[in-house]
């Protein structure tokens, strides 16, 4: 099983230096200092993840963890659990949003089997099981197949990062992996289950009660430890959260920026954050999900999204809608005039700038 104290430890420092000469070539050019916010801080944030101050995204991918939930047993979605083999089909075949939304960005896409009731042709990946148990009746998985699923993940990052990948966005299809994502949401952060249950792919008011219903009786019934994060994702997560976490933990692990999507990726976000701290270096927030706990576990983590769109989607096309963002500040910092170009003074910070 994984020791996750040691890969915290194993986790590369941010590069201090390169992030400081990344600054001073946003300073240098020809604008108000730090007058580009989040974007100039984006860019010297993956400079020093990477140890490289000529950042360089153009080969990108958005990996889509593909799994099944027992809770759906429980009325907590619209559809039935055949959804997710036919959009993982779909992705399999660039037809649906975000694999349309990434080849606009100049990313690849990709589904990945975590764990779906029905094998999909052409969609590899682990298959831990024909998806999670029911966790309004019991545990969702296994301590070992948590661990499983993540080490998949971390394997995923390695694999890209070998192959020339310099960034990956999270993405995921899983019908009830809301209801999963706003337990855990519940349990780790402390707050109570109407806070941060949304309604997911548009529930009822009936339907959003036996959700919220679905998720205390879970926590009653399997009685997580609030800080054993991996106790929690066994006990009231999803394989598609598991190996999402993975990517973060990696991402880390191999200097590569990871993209954060929405409730359920910054779900998994949360859970490699609890377990690895330092995972936090590579994750990139990309937008504030319309679900209520999106904005709370983003705040937790420290990370600020840049869109603000209300999208509720998932599947990682919200993590797509910054690649052009990231590109765009890209092509200032490589190309703008600096001031030396335009013959006037450079800016001095003087204390009232934003950093």
């Amino acid at each position: 099983m994984l020791n996750f104290r040691e890969l915290n430890e194993q986790i590369p420092p941010l590069d201090e230096s390169t992030a400081r000469r990344a600054q001073e070539r946003w300073d240098s050019v020809a604008k108000p200092l730090g007058s580009l916010g989040q974007l100039e801080q984006l860019v010297v944030k993956i400079a020093a993840l990477t140890g490289e101050p000529d950042v360089e995204l153009s080969k990108r991918a958005v990996v889509v963890c593909c799994a099944d939930n027992g809770v759906a047993a429980e009325g907590v979605v619209q559809t039935d659990q055949s959804v997710t083999a036919a959009m993982a089909a779909q992705i399999r075949d660039k037809r649906s949003c975000v694999c349309v939304m990434a080849a606009a960005a100049g990313a690849e896409t990709r589904a990945v089997d975590m764990g779906m009731l029905s094998r999909v042709t052409g969609v590899d990946g682990p298959h831990i099981a024909d998806g999670t148990g029911n966790i309004a009746a019991g545990p969702a998985m296994t301590r070992e197949q948590a661990c499983q699923a993540i080490e998949y993940g971390v394997s995923l990052v390695k694999e890209y990062r070998e192959k020339g990948y310099r960034l990956l966005a999270t993405g995921e299809m899983g019908i009830g992996n809301t209801t999963t994502s706003s337990a855990l949401a519940a349990v780790l952060l402390g707050l109570p289950v109407d806070t941060v249950t949304g309604r997911g792919a548009g529930l009822s008011d009936e339907g959003l009660e036996r959700k919220r219903a679905a998720i205390r009786q879970a926590i009653a019934v399997n009685r997580p430890a609030p800080d054993d994060p991996l106790d929690a994702l066994a006990k009231l997560g999803g394989f598609d959260i598991a190996g999402m976490a993975g990517l973060f933990l990696g991402g880390a692990l191999y200097r590569v920026p990871i993209l954060v999507d929405g409730l359920i990726s910054a779900t998994a976000a949360l859970i490699a954050a609890r377990l690895c701290p330092n995972s936090t270096r590579a994750m990139i927030a990309s937008h504030v999900s319309a679900e209520p706990a999106a904005a709370k576990i983003l705040q937790e983590l420290g990370l600020g999204a840049v869109l603000r769109a209300d999208l509720r989607l998932g599947e990682g096309t919200g993590a797509v809608c910054m690649m052009p963002l990231l590109d765009l500040a890209l092509a200032a910092y490589h190309g703008a005039a600096a001031f030396s170009d335009v013959g006037i003074g450079q800016y001095e910070k003087l204390g009232g700038e934003r950093p």
